[in-house]
C-alpha cells in the first residue's frame, strides 16, 4: 500500500465558508474526495470578516498576533484560527482586516495583488508554526501563485517546507492578477523573473502572480483535458501559451467532479418532489412535479409539457451570451418556456429583463440563488451553456446529476463531458455544437427540442444522463497520481 501523502490546499475560497464560483465548490469537494482515501489533507483560506461568521462555523483561534515578514521592511500582523470542513480535514483561516474584512465581497478591491501577497506568506508562515511538513501544497488559481515563486526564493531555506512540491491548478487562465492583464502597458508588464515590489509599491499592482507560479511551480494543472491544449494556442492561452507550451510537460489535465453528496435529488430538502434514476416514476412524473411547482413560484404558466430551458451560470461573454440573446427572437417563437438564473454583465441582464417584459410568459430572469438552483435544475428539461471558453464547467455535471441534458458549445471542459446525442444509436449525453456561431447553437438546440418530442426516448436519455458518474472519486484518485509525480521530480 502507498504511504498516505500530506497535502494543503491553499485558495481565496472554500464553500461553504467563501464562495463565488466553481473555484469554492472545487476547493471544498476534491479536499473531502482526498481525506476519504486515506491521505492527511489542510486548507488554507482567507477569513473573510464580513463574510465568515466564526461562531456559526465555530471557528477556534489558534494563533494571535503573529509576525509575518513579507521582505526586508516589511511586516504584517495577522490572527489564525481554526475550523473544519468534516471531522479530521482542518480548515485553517488568516485573519488580517485590513484587507479581509472592509467589505462585504471576496473581490473587487484596488490592491489585489497585495491582499493576496500578504496572503500567500502568511500562508507559508503558518504551515511552519504547524510544523507541518507537507509533500504537496497545492494552489489554487492566481490568487495564490506567488507561493511556488517564494518556495523557490524567499523559503527556500525553510526546514518545514523545503521538501514540499507545489502544484499550481489554473481554473480560468483569464484571470492572472487582480486586474485584467491586457490592461497592462508593455513596458510596465512582468516577466516573472524580478524581485516581488514592496506594499506601497505601485508596481505591484502589476506583478503577475499566475505567470510566476507557472514559471515556478513543480507542476501545473488545468481542469481538463481540453482546456490544457487549448491555453497553449495563441487563442486560448491569454497571453501565456508560450511559457505554457515551455512547461508542457509538467502541464496535465484532470477534469473536475461534483459532491454526490451536496447534490443528491433523492435528498435534496429543495424539492418538492425528490427522486432518483429509479423513482423518477412513469413519463418523468417526479420531474413534472417539481416544474409545476417551479413555473407557480416565478409566474410562468403551469404547463408540464413545455419544454423549460434554464442557465444558471455568470451572465457574461464568456458564458456564451452573446450567442444566447442572438437567438433569442427565433427561440421565443417556439413553444419553450427560459429560466435564467445568474448574476453578471449589466447589459445582458438588461436585454433579458427587456425580453421578459415582451414575453412574461415565456421568459424569466433571476438574480442567482443558490438555494434554488438545484430546483431550477429539477424542474427544467435542458440546460444551456454556449460558452466563449471554459475551462472545465460545474453546472453541466450538476444539472446531468439532476435529470437536465446540456446543450453546450464543444470546447474546454464541455467537450471533455458532453458528447453529443445520437437518436440511432442512442449514445451521447447531450446536444453539442462547435461554432462560436449564432445559427450553430439554435440548430443544437433545435436538435434536443425534436428528440423531446419522442417522449419514450427522452425517458431513457435521461435516466441514462442520471446514470453516468461525474464524482469527485475518479479525479481525486488522478491527483494523487500527480502528486506522485511531483514528489519524484
Amino acid at each position: 500500500m502507498s504511504k498516505a501523502l500530506k497535502i494543503v490546499h491553499i485558495a481565496s475560497e472554500v464553500a461553504p465558508f467563501s464562495k463565488t464560483g466553481g473555484l469554492g465548490d472545487v476547493v471544498r469537494s476534491l479536499p473531502k474526495a482526498l481525506n476519504r482515501l486515506g491521505h492527511d489533507v489542510r486548507i488554507i483560506t482567507p477569513l473573510y470578516g464580513k463574510i465568515i461568521n466564526k461562531s456559526e462555523h465555530n471557528l477556534k483561534l489558534l494563533f494571535a498576533d503573529i509576525k509575518v515578514v513579507l521582505n526586508s521592511s516589511e511586516s504584517v500582523t495577522v490572527n489564525y484560527w481554526q475550523g473544519q470542513l468534516m471531522e479530521g480535514l482542518p480548515v485553517y483561516f488568516i485573519e488580517y482586516a485590513h484587507f479581509f474584512s472592509k467589505h462585504k465581497s471576496l473581490y473587487g478591491s484596488s490592491r489585489e495583488n497585495a491582499r493576496f501577497l500578504v496572503f500567500d506568506v502568511a500562508a507559508l508562515k503558518l504551515l511552519s508554526l504547524l510544523k507541518f511538513q507537507a509533500d504537496i501544497i497545492h494552489c489554487h488559481d492566481w490568487q495564490t501563485g506567488l507561493i511556488p515563486y517564494y518556495l523557490k526564493h524567499d523559503f527556500r531555506y525553510s526546514k518545514t517546507l523545503k521538501n514540499a512540491k507545489t502544484v499550481f491548478t489554473i481554473h480560468n487562465l483569464i484571470f492572472q492578477f487582480g486586474h485584467n492583464w491586457w490592461g497592462v502597458p508593455v513596458a510596465n508588464k512582468d516577466y516573472g523573473r524580478s524581485r516581488i515590489p514592496h506594499l506601497d509599491n505601485p508596481q505591484l499592482e502589476n506583478i503577475n502572480f499566475a505567470k510566476r507560479a507557472i514559471l515556478s511551480a513543480d507542476v501545473i494543472n488545468t481542469v481538463s483535458e481540453q482546456y490544457r491544449m487549448e491555453i497553449m494556442t495563441k487563442k486560448f492561452g491569454q497571453d501565456l501559451h508560450q511559457i505554457l507550451r515551455n512547461r508542457s510537460e509538467r502541464l496535465f489535465g484532470i477534469i473536475n467532479g461534483i459532491d454526490y453528496n451536496a447534490y443528491n435529488p433523492e435528498k435534496d430538502a429543495g424539492l418538492v418532489q425528490r427522486y432518483g434514476v429509479n423513482t423518477l416514476g412513469k413519463r418523468l412524473s417526479a420531474k413534472k412535479i417539481n416544474k409545476l411547482a417551479f413555473q407557480t413560484k416565478v409566474g410562468l404558466p403551469q404547463e408540464s409539457l413545455t419544454p423549460m430551458i434554464c442557465t444558471t451560470s455568470r451572465v457574461t461573454f464568456q458564458k456564451g451570451f452573446n450567442l444566447i440573446l442572438d437567438v433569442m427572437p427565433a427561440l421565443l417563437r417556439l413553444d419553450v418556456q427560459l429560466v435564467f438564473m445568474g448574476d453578471g454583465s449589466k447589459e445582458y441582464i438588461s436585454s433579458l429583463k427587456g425580453w421578459q417584459k415582451k414575453f412574461s410568459r415565456k421568459i424569466v430572469w433571476l438574480p442567482f440563488d443558490e438555494k434554488m438552483e438545484t430546483s431550477l435544475y429539477a424542474a427544467s428539461d435542458f440546460f444551456l451553456l454556449p460558452s466563449n471558453h471554459e475551462p472545465c464547467g460545474i453546472n453541466q455535471l450538476i444539472a446531468m446529476r439532476y435529470g437536465c441534458i446540456p446543450v453546450v458549445r464543444e470546447i474546454g471542459g464541455l467537450y471533455d463531458t458532453v458528447d453529443d446525442y445520437n437518436p440511432a444509436t442512442k449514445r451521447g449525453n447531450g446536444f453539442t455544437f462547435q461554432q462560436e456561431d449564432g445559427l450553430d447553437f439554435f440548430g443544437a438546440i433545435s436538435r434536443g427540442l425534436e428528440n423531446f418530442k419522442h417522449r419514450f426516448a427522452w425517458e431513457d436519455l435521461v435516466k441514462q444522463v442520471m446514470k453516468q458518474s461525474n464524482s469527485w472519486e475518479i479525479p481525486a484518485k488522478k491527483y494523487v497520481q500527480l502528486y506522485r509525480r511531483a514528489k519524484r521530480l
